[in-house]
This record gives structure tokens, sequence and C-alpha cells, in this order.
């Protein structure tokens, strides 16, 4: 299958297990790495990812497709807060065209970069493939409903694609004296509530439990109608309550398999999500069909079928 029938829709729903809307690109092909040294440090730290922190593209499409599933796949460009270059955009995107059908390339761009950030925005989407774009609010020192962000969002929109915010507590600079200089605030869901506001056509993704900011997430998903919750970053056995309650009922079809590649394996997670009580239906609709939906991987009767 190649990138355009992906693009069209080409995806055989029978064949793919599940969708992973959450995973990192965190080494390039020359050796560079997605964090300063000191930021990496202390992730590898505070999620005991040492010994599996830096697969590369290749070694990451072996592990999905060798159980038959689907990620996205992105990085994080906040050289303007870190001083730290980003793994390039086109070279991830150029990793996931070698694995099409099984990884799906998101994009970062700084949105510090104003008016350079959004003519990169429509070159990756219409000459490399890009499927959306990911903001990091606290790695990237921003506020997401900061006007200044405010013409990428609305390239994103017009290019129709979906934009992906982490959102609450990061591992990123956690353990740090004062955090590596990293803010929790600018990661608080209510802020993209601005956003998905004033851009009410683009289709949001809040990143993981948005701990300690749970119920404002949930209420932003609740009320807005193209915003959706990805489960990445915790394991689900430490899922908040409510968290559980919501994306098994109101929010079932809102709801997105992430596990937080490499930090959190796929493995991990769907092994401890088993322990969950979800019903059949919308574990279905979690693992697989929701984000088939979102990203448009395969046409809605497909989609229908398999939710």
């Amino acid at each position: 299958m190649n990138p355009a029938e992906v693009r069209a829709g080409g995806v055989d729903l029978d064949e793919i297990v599940a969708i992973d809307v959450h995973t990192h690109a965190e080494i390039s092909s020359s050796g560079h790495q997605s964090l300063p040294p000191y930021l990496m440090e202390a992730s590898e730290k505070y999620f005991g990812a040492h010994g599996h922190r830096l697969p590369t593209i290749d070694e990451t499409a072996a592990y999905y497709r060798e159980r038959k599933m689907m990620a996205v796949v992105f990085t994080v460009d906040a050289e303007q807060a870190t001083g730290h270059p980003p793994i390039p955009n086109e070279e991830v995107a150029e990793g996931c065209a070698r694995h099409p059908g099984t990884l799906i390339p998101f994009a970062s761009v700084d949105p510090w970069r104003g008016r350079a950030a959004v003519r990169a925005a429509r070159r990756l989407v219409e000459e490399h493939g890009v499927r959306g774009f990911k903001f990091h609010p606290s790695l990237q020192d921003f506020a997401p409903n900061d006007r200044m962000a405010y013409p990428l969002y609305e390239a994103i929109e017009e290019l129709g694609v979906p934009a992906l915010f982490h959102t609450g507590q990061t591992g990123i600079g956690a353990g740090l004296p004062g955090g590596g200089g990293i803010r929790l605030a600018p990661s608080d869901p209510m802020l993209v509530d601005d956003v998905a506001a004033d851009f009410p056509g683009l289709r949001i993704v809040l990143a993981h439990p948005s701990f300690p900011w749970q119920d404002e997430a949930l209420a932003v998903a609740l009320h807005k109608e193209h915003v959706h919750i990805d489960l990445s970053g915790w394991s689900p056995k430490y899922f908040p309550p409510q968290l559980v309650r919501y994306a098994n009922s109101l929010l079932q079809d809102k709801v997105l398999f992430g596990s937080d590649h490499p930090v959190i394996t796929a493995d991990r997670w769907l092994r401890d999500f088993e322990g969950l009580d979800i019903k059949p239906g919308v574990r279905r609709k979690i693992l697989k069909t929701n984000a088939a939906r979102l990203l448009g991987l395969a046409a809605d009767e497909e989609v229908e079928r398999h939710a």
C-alpha cells in the first residue's frame, strides 16, 4: 500500500488490531536526539525507560508491524524555548513513507516561528504527506490560546488535519531543579478550549490523562464537537476513575488509544488496558475505529462496520 492509498482511506481495518495515535521519533538517522541530553536523561529516569528510549523509525515500524498495528509518529520542535534543533519533520515523514499501512506521519512546527511555521505546515502536508501536528505547550513554552499561534491553527484547520496538544503533567524535566525550567501551566486543557471555540472546524486531540486537570479535559471534550482525548503516557491501571467512566459512556466515540512509545510500550499499555472494565464495543472504538475515523484511514462505511 502506498502513501496515497493511505491518505485516500485505503487501510483494511480487518487487518489492523489497533491504532496507536501517540508515539515519538526520538533519534534521527545522524544520531541527533529529540531532546537536549539533560532533559533526555531526566525523562529516562522518570519513565524507567533505560535501554529502549531511542528506537529508530524503522525499528518502531517493525515493532508495530509485528503486532498488526498502526502508529502515529512525531517529534517536537521546541528550538525557540530549548535552543535544541528538532529532528527534521521531513525525515519523520520520509521514514513513515517507507512503512505505509504501518506508520502515519505527524509533524511539529514551533509556533514561535510565526509565518515561517505556517509556510512549513502547508508544505509538510502538501508535499510530504503529513497527517497532523503535535504541540507541546510546556516544552515549547507557549499558551495554546496565545494569538501568535492562531495563524498556524488557521492553516491546520484549512488543511483538514488534526492538532494534538500535550496536556497535564509532563515527564520532560520532571525531578530536575525547577523542572528544568519547564512550566506546567501552559498544558492546562482549558487553554485549548479557547482554541476549539475559535477554530470550530479544527479537529483536536488532548493528549494524556490530563492530571491535575482531568475534569477540565473531560468537560472540554464533552462540550466541543471536534475535541478528542488520547490515553497515552500512563498505564491504564492508573487512570482516574472519572476518565474510565466517561470513556466507557459519554465520550466513547472520542477517546483514542495512545501509548507514548517508546517510554511506555504498546505491549505494556494494552496488557494493562485489558484489566479495565470497558464494554467490548467501546474497547473496539478506543483501540481502532475512533482513530480510523479521526485520521480518515478508512471509508465511513468501513469504520461503521467495525465500530
